[in-house]
């Protein structure tokens, strides 16, 4: 975890793209990216199971398990922990940490569209900190996403993560500079969703963000460029961009 601790610097952020199979993962690591996320709901969508769905947690372990042979550090998006049991959630970060993965992704969004208690979530985020002590727990709070955008109850939720022990905090939709400003002051590294048209790296680095996630923008991508691929062949057109060759897929593969 230390490596990847160490590329989360505020003001220098970690830029994570997320995979949701092996070999774009491999293809993202051939391009020199360090560390690597997963998106749940690119393995959830590959799986054909709603996004976070408990039933997708096998699929997670396994693109996790596969992921880290790599050479690239891995953090896993295990969505709400799959399972309101603090024990099971710990049970399966200690699977992962045991397959070689450094960090994970806890929220407290819920599927119903809520958020849970602040302190059903500490309960969370402690067991996991205590069953798997090495592994970068980067808290997440929906309160952007899913909530009702109160800056308020993102920093009382950031700042309660941190003592139940999160290396970091994520708070994606979190945009507005004075925002980012006010939960970077929270004190643990700051994790932001890159936003087209309304962030950027770069402004995001002056504001002390650690580190910028694609989330599912990568998968969301890929299927606009099969289904304009599919299309630009039928139309007779160009394809729309330069793939790599069925010899470098191979290349990458085990």
């Amino acid at each position: 975890m230390d490596e990847f601790r160490a590329l989360h610097v505020p003001g220098s952020p970690l830029l994570l793209p997320n995979a949701w199979e092996f070999g774009v993962g491999a293809f993202l690591a051939a391009q020199g990216f360090r560390a690597l996320g997963t998106t749940s709901l690119g393995v959830s969508a590959a799986a054909g199971e709603p996004d976070g769905a408990p039933s997708t947690r096998d699929a997670t372990v396994a693109l996790a398990t596969r992921l880290a042979r790599l050479d690239v550090l891995v953090s896993v998006d295990i969505a709400d922990g799959f399972s309101a049991d603090p024990a099971a959630v710990a049970d399966l970060a200690a699977e992962l940490a045991g397959a070689g993965v450094v960090g994970v992704n806890l929220e407290d969004g819920r599927i119903d569209g809520s958020l849970a208690p602040v302190e059903v979530q500490c309960a969370l985020v402690t067991a996991v900190k205590e069953r798997a002590p090495g592994l970068f727990v980067n808290a997440r709070t929906d309160t952007h996403w899913a909530g009702d955008r109160s800056l308020a109850e993102a920093e009382r939720r950031v700042r309660a993560y941190a003592a139940a022990g999160a290396d970091g905090v994520f708070v994606p939709g979190l945009a507005e500079p004075a925002d980012v400003e006010r939960i970077v002051g929270a004190g643990l590294p700051l994790n932001l969703l890159f936003l087209p048209g309304k962030v950027t790296v770069a402004g995001l680095a002056e504001l002390g963000v650690a580190r910028v996630s694609l989330g599912s923008l990568p998968y969301r991508m890929a299927l606009a460029a099969a289904a304009e691929t599919a299309l630009a062949v039928r139309d007779g057109r160009d394809l729309p961009l330069s793939p790599p060759s069925y010899a470098d897929v191979t290349a990458l593969l085990p």
